[in-house]
């Protein structure tokens, strides 16, 4: 499993980089790293850190989540129910503490 994460986020990192036209000599220049450590990470050699990825991210001019987007054999993973939870998270994001305690409480109540 960890090893299959590792290479998901690699071959992410890997798309959105190309997507921008950058080397990993470029990217690891905007993210300061050593090409060879974002080469490693696109490999899946590296374990990368949660801030490590989140510089990487930035360099790239995407928020965090977008690495987790996986795509695989040309179909975006992103599923309508993945899509819908996205929604949901933006709703509760704006909340203050009262209203997300207000929300698990409606949720447990109709899913428990």
């Amino acid at each position: 499993m960890a090893n299959q994460l590792l290479k998901l986020i690699g071959i992410r990192i890997r798309e959105l980089r190309k997507e921008r036209g950058l080397s990993q000599e470029q990217l690891g220049e905007k993210a300061g790293f050593h090409f060879s450590y974002i080469g490693g990470i696109e490999r899946a050699e590296k374990n990368i850190s949660i801030l490590n990825l989140a510089k990487i991210a930035s360099a790239l001019g995407v928020h965090i989540g977008e690495i987790f987007v996986y795509i695989q054999s040309g179909h975006d993973v992103n599923t309508d129910k993945e899509a819908e939870l996205e929604e949901i998270l933006q709703i509760l994001l704006g909340q203050d503490i009262k209203g997300l305690r207000k929300a698990k409480t409606i949720l447990k109540e109709l899913y428990e």
